[in-house]
């Protein structure tokens, strides 16, 4: 589909789908120098895009072309984006657009001439020496402050008195002539400082009542208190993260009734609020140790990467392992409320699609059954635009206590074709559900599986379609548990994570492929293709592009991830889940996919699969997790004629 050059034409068909790919794909990469523009900007997560570049990739998503800046100027596409719910900028009347930051000074103003008036009086300005007593960088903090960041003032260590916003980031200056403070400092320069009416007590805050969070608060971030919930010594100048953000307004909100000064990002829902922020996994993972619930960090950080690759991830393994708990424990930390997540246990007489959809009455033609397990409604409040930068997650317990093609095959379908699910015919119905229901790209699914002689295996297409995480047990996690077993604490999980879930979204929508040390992931997976090739079991062109997209967002979750643990990942949840046969048939292929997960010659059978003692964490091992899963399923393959990944 093509569109003839024309001024003000947009194309109709760009949807906000669209364009927040656009935005994922212009933030990996530099915005070319004659796109830039300097009036209007689009102001999106802390970034700032120029808005007809912007439509210029949408376009390529919509229509395949990427539009040149002459087809269409900056007013109309100001309009367009504003239509579409973005926040786009004049730059000129706002200056002020990174992603602002929060901050808590905490000073003295008793008997301090310089902080009652003039330039460096309280609300006015920000100033420190450059270092302590001893040479110390114990105000760098300064340094991070930006412009139109927010300043709460807590004063005489006794209340919060008001907020600033910042006029200007630091300069270097001289401090006060006759003091201990007549070195070098730093100077910023603040605006707009606003009294709290009612003021608000330190003790309103530290207190028994709020230490759980606090501490929890504490872990994540530097504070101004310490674990005994008193004031920090020399802590000038403290970041104040969203949950303590929100703690402080939520307590000024019941004082006052209002928000406090200045805090125009906050999102309130049911009397909470949250504050956008870039998602980042180790919050997460501080979060549920603090819970009580214990996963390896690795675990986690493939859990993570399969949900921002696809929104389908199915967990295997021993039975009580945890893979229920990870999947509540994460939707309950990153959703608001309960509406945005449902847990189902699957039945074992789950036929048909109607547990999970319903069905029209076959009684009365205008009226539709809406399922007793709340799934068609999450599916439609997640569709709502309102909710557009909410995730919301449908968790399948036991999920193949029934054959999942029966029940499940409508989403297993219009997963990759995008297309709606008919439910009825149109015009028939009229109690508020569609006759067509699309999956929202904010609707993800987690399904858990036991394999024992109650369930049903699952057939290549249900695998071809997921990211399969195999859950273990390992010695030295079982001795870690026994030695640190503590009361599990989910309510400490609930919505800590809120304020991220906008980013989460942002990066499940990024469809960039990986591109470092791209030739020896190329070489490796062709080697696997050509082996598994042999069995039947060879993957095509959507899994072996979901398999960059994986590699890809495990880099983007853990910088310090290698190419190997990247690729063992990879190897684990999209290759080796489909292997399944005779000994005859799997044992010669599964030798090979061994060598190939070990650096240098080795007799593959004899000194690995047959050695008890084998290291699989050795120096000399590529790729340790699918090493040992292709061992065991290589051990059951001769001990029981037959092995597979669900049963190995």
């Amino acid at each position: 589909m093509t569109f003839k050059k024309s001024h003000f034409m947009i194309p109709s068909n760009i949807t906000k789908e669209h364009i927040k790919k656009a935005i994922s794909e212009i933030s990996e990469k530099e915005i070319p120098p004659t796109r830039k523009e300097k009036k209007y900007v689009l102001h999106e997560d802390g970034k700032t895009l120029p808005i007809k570049y912007v439509i210029s990739i949408a376009n390529k998503f919509a229509n395949l072309v990427e539009l040149e800046s002459e087809e269409f100027n900056a007013i109309e596409t100001k309009k367009f984006l504003e239509e579409k719910g973005f926040n786009v900028v004049n730059t000129k009347e706002n200056k002020s657009l990174q992603q602002l930051n929060f901050w808590i000074e905490k000073t003295n103003v008793n008997n301090r001439p310089d902080r009652l008036e003039g330039e460096r009086a309280l609300g006015k300005a920000l100033w420190s020496p450059q270092t302590n007593t001893l040479g110390y960088d114990t105000y760098k903090n300064m340094r991070e402050v930006k412009e139109g960041d927010i300043v709460l003032h807590l004063i005489d260590n006794k209340y919060f008195s008001g907020a600033s916003i910042v006029r200007k980031s630091f300069i270097e200056a001289d401090g006060v002539k006759g003091t201990k403070w007549e070195g070098p400092c730093y100077l910023i320069s603040l605006k707009d400082y606003t009294e709290l009416k009612p003021k608000i007590k330190r003790e309103e805050i530290l207190n028994n009542e709020n230490k759980k969070m606090l501490d929890e608060i504490a872990l994540q971030s530097e504070v101004f208190y310490n674990k005994n919930l008193n004031l920090r010594e020399g802590a000038y100048l403290t970041p104040c993260p969203s949950m303590l953000g929100s703690l402080i307004n939520s307590i000024y909100r019941k004082k006052s009734g209002d928000n406090l000064p200045h805090f125009p990002n906050t999102i309130k829902t049911e009397g909470k609020f949250f504050f956008n922020a870039p998602f980042k996994q180790d919050v997460f993972i501080e979060n549920l140790n603090y819970s009580g619930l214990l996963f390896s960090n690795f675990l986690i950080v493939r859990f993570l990467g399969a949900l921002l690759t696809k929104p389908f991830v199915i967990l295997t393994g021993l039975s009580g392992s945890g893979k229920t708990k990870l999947a509540q424990a994460f939707v309950q930390w990153i959703c608001q409320d309960e509406s945005q997540y449902k847990i189902v246990p699957v039945g074992a007489d789950w036929t048909n699609r109607e547990p999970l959809l319903g069905y029209p009455n076959a009684l009365n033609p205008e009226e539709y059954i809406k399922p007793d397990s709340g799934v068609l409604d999450l599916i439609i409040e997640a569709a709502k635009e309102k909710n557009q930068d909410k995730p919301h997650f449908l968790i399948l317990d036991e999920m193949n206590l029934s054959q999942v093609e029966r029940y499940f095959a409508d989403f297993l379908s219009v997963m990759e074709s995008g297309e709606d699910i008919p439910l009825f015919a149109e015009g028939t119905v009229e109690n508020g559900v569609p006759a067509k229901l699309r999956l929202p790209s904010n609707l993800f699914v987690i399904g858990t599986v036991n394999i024992d002689e109650t369930t049903n295996m699952f057939s290549p297409k249900v695998l071809d379609r997921a990211n399969t995480i195999e859950f273990r047990v390992m010695k030295d996690e079982m001795e870690n548990f026994l030695k640190n077993m503590s009361k599990i604490n989910m309510d400490a999980l609930v919505s800590k994570g809120a304020g991220m879930a906008k980013d989460f979204l942002r990066l499940a929508s990024n469809q960039s492929f990986e591109t470092k040390d791209i030739e020896e992931i190329r070489e490796t997976l062709l080697k696997f293709f050509v082996e598994l090739k042999k069995t039947g079991a060879e993957f095509g062109y959507r899994s072996a592009s979901e398999i960059l997209r994986l590699i890809h967002q495990l880099s983007v979750l853990d910088k310090n991830i290698t190419t190997d643990e990247k690729l063992d990942i990879a190897i684990m949840h999209k290759l080796l889940p489909k292997l399944h046969g005779s000994r005859r048939k799997l044992c010669p292929v599964l030798s090979r996919l061994g060598s190939f997960c070990i650096d240098g010659d080795m007799k593959i059978e004899k000194d690995v699969f047959e050695n008890p003692d084998f290291d699989f964490e050795g120096n000399n091992v590529l790729y340790p997790l699918s090493l040992e899963k292709i061992a065991r399923m290589h051990r059951g393959a001769v001990e029981n004629g037959y092995s597979s990944f669900a049963e190995a």
